[in-house]
C-alpha cells in the first residue's frame, strides 16, 4: 500500500450521493412557499455546488426583500422529507471499508446543517474522522480553509491527502492548497484523475500497492 495517500477527503453531494432530485424539491419547495417559479436548470445546477445561504441568496436574487424571509423560513423545513430523494453510490461503504484502516476518511462539503443527519440516516457516521462544513469555517469552499482544517486535524501535508469532488467548484478548492483531485462522474472535469464509480479508486496511482 501507498505510504503517500493517508487521507481521503470526499464532497457529499454528486459524489457519496446523487441528490440533485433531493436539491430540485427542496429549493423549488422554498420557491413555491413564496409564490415563486420552480428553479431554472442553471440555478439548480448552482444550488447543487453552493452551500444553502449562497443558494438561497441566489434563487431569489430576483425578488428584492424575501431572501430574509426565506432563510427564516428555512430554518422551519425538516430536511429528512427529501431525504428519500437522495441515492447512495452503490459502492460507497465497500469503498470506505477497503480504506480502513491503513487510510484516513474526511469529509469536506458545502451542505451545512443537514450534514449530520444525512450521515445517520445512511449509517455513515462511523466512516468519517473529521467532517468540515461551511458552519465550521470563515470561508467556505471553494476556498481552501476546510481542507487545511482537515490536515491539521490529522498531522498530514497536502500532498499526502486526496479529495474526491464533481464540480469547478471542487476543483478550485483543491487547486487553492496544491491537492490533488480526483473527478467523479465528470469527465470534462479538469482533475489529476477521473472515476466513474468509487472501486475504481484503488486501481490509480496514488492507491497502487
Amino acid at each position: 500500500m501507498s505510504d503517500k495517500i493517508k487521507l481521503v477527503i470526499f464532497d457529499c453531494d454528486g459524489v457519496m450521493f446523487d441528490s440533485k432530485e433531493a436539491n430540485r424539491q427542496y429549493y423549488n419547495h422554498m420557491l413555491a412557499a413564496f409564490d415563486r417559479p420552480a428553479m431554472t436548470p442553471e440555478e439548480l445546477e448552482y444550488v447543487h455546488m453552493h452551500h444553502v445561504v449562497d443558494s438561497l441568496r441566489h434563487i431569489f436574487r430576483h425578488y428584492p426583500g424575501e431572501f430574509e424571509k426565506a432563510d427564516a423560513y428555512r430554518a422551519r423545513v425538516d430536511y429528512r422529507d427529501y431525504l428519500r430523494y437522495m441515492i447512495m453510490e452503490p459502492d460507497l461503504v465497500e469503498f470506505l471499508k477497503h480504506l480502513h484502516p491503513d487510510r484516513r476518511t474526511a469529509i469536506s462539503t458545502n451542505r451545512t446543517t443537514t450534514m449530520a443527519l444525512v450521515l445517520k440516516m445512511f449509517n455513515l457516521t462511523e466512516y468519517f474522522e473529521k467532517v468540515v462544513t461551511p458552519l465550521d469555517v470563515t470561508n467556505p469552499k471553494p476556498h481552501p480553509e476546510a481542507l487545511e482544517q482537515i490536515l491539521a486535524h490529522f498531522n498530514l501535508e497536502v500532498d499526502q491527502a486526496i479529495y474526491i469532488g464533481d464540480s469547478m467548484v471542487d476543483r478550485q478548492h483543491t487547486a487553492n492548497i496544491g491537492m490533488p483531485l480526483i473527478a467523479f462522474k465528470n469527465p470534462a472535469l479538469p482533475a489529476e484523475y477521473h472515476v466513474s464509480r468509487f472501486m475504481e479508486i484503488p486501481t490509480l496511482p496514488p492507491f497502487e500497492n
